[in-house]
């Protein structure tokens, strides 16, 4: 059956955001029809949730592709419009193990133009890690902090940070925290007031937020 699939050309006139596609449960085909429209209107393609064997087929048709395999994403040229601003982001993550979903989240800032920095393995298990990199995040206007198990480390950085913070849940632990549930609702019932919560392992969408703020910025 042939699926017409309808890009949403029109979001970045809207809100200035370009639509992702969500590569996971599309069939070659149907990435292959979306990718050739959004080519054919000068856009990027931005496909996450994608893994290597999917992306290979597209690669062949378009060498300037790129797969980002610790971030299971597909990138096919580059966008002409980028965000006009000299804010940053910082995405911050517990582990190793958040690592996917935090380059997610770097990748969709870089397709705007945003300019990022990942602080890798600054989880509260060994707090020291997080308080030797303090002063360099303060330096970032937007923060996007990433936990999985008890999910703790977006109130800790809550506590301590004036910027705006956007958790994002992570599907990784031991028993109960497994598929990232205790961290969505320890996130939830954070005690660090005002901080954003996403989706679980949901970083573009946590790129999407931080850029929101960031245009509120400039504007």
């Amino acid at each position: 059956m042939n699926i017409d699939i309808k890009y949403d050309f029109d979001r970045r006139r809207r809100i200035g955001l370009i639509e992702a596609i969500w590569g996971e449960d599309k069939s070659i085909a149907q990435l292959k029809n979306v990718a050739q429209q959004v080519l054919t209107q000068n856009e990027v393609v931005f496909i996450t949730r994608i893994n290597k064997e999917k992306s290979k087929p597209l690669i062949e048709i378009y060498p300037d592709a790129k797969f980002y395999n610790d971030a299971n994403c597909l990138i096919i040229g580059e966008s002409p419009y980028k965000l006009n601003t000299q804010k940053k982001v910082a995405i911050i993550s517990g582990g190793t193990s958040d690592l996917n979903v935090a380059l997610e989240a770097k990748l969709a800032l870089n397709v705007h133009g945003v300019d990022s920095k990942t602080f890798i393995d600054v989880g509260v298990a060994g707090i020291h890690r997080l308080f030797s990199v303090l002063n360099e995040i303060n330096k970032y206007d937007v923060l996007v902090v990433c936990a999985g198990m008890e999910g703790a480390l977006p109130t800790v950085v809550g506590g301590i940070c004036p910027q705006p913070i956007i958790a994002v849940p992570i599907s990784v632990g031991y028993g109960v925290s497994k598929n990232g549930i205790a961290a969505l609702n320890s996130m939830l019932s954070s005690c660090s007031p005002g901080i954003t919560v996403m989706n679980i392992d949901n970083g573009y969408g946590a790129a999407m937020a931080a850029l929101r703020i960031l245009k509120s910025f400039s504007s």
